[in-house]
């Protein structure tokens, strides 16, 4: 997965239980845990990955 480009999130928890972010590839978001780095990654549409933080905010307190 070396051609990823991942971030960590801005709400990333100082315990280090932190996601991990990657846009940088046409039509595919991926997503991983930054303590397992060589884990697994979940790809997703941007669609998807719209929706989902979309639902985030609204949960939101």
């Amino acid at each position: 997965m070396s051609e990823f480009r991942f971030k960590k999130s801005s709400y990333s928890e100082p315990n280090g239980e932190c996601v991990e972010v990657a846009r940088n590839m046409p039509r595919t978001v991926a997503v991983r845990d930054s303590t397992r780095p060589g884990g697994p990654v979940v790809t997703l549409a941007p669609a998807a990955w719209g929706a989902f933080t979309a639902d985030l905010r609204r949960r939101q307190p």
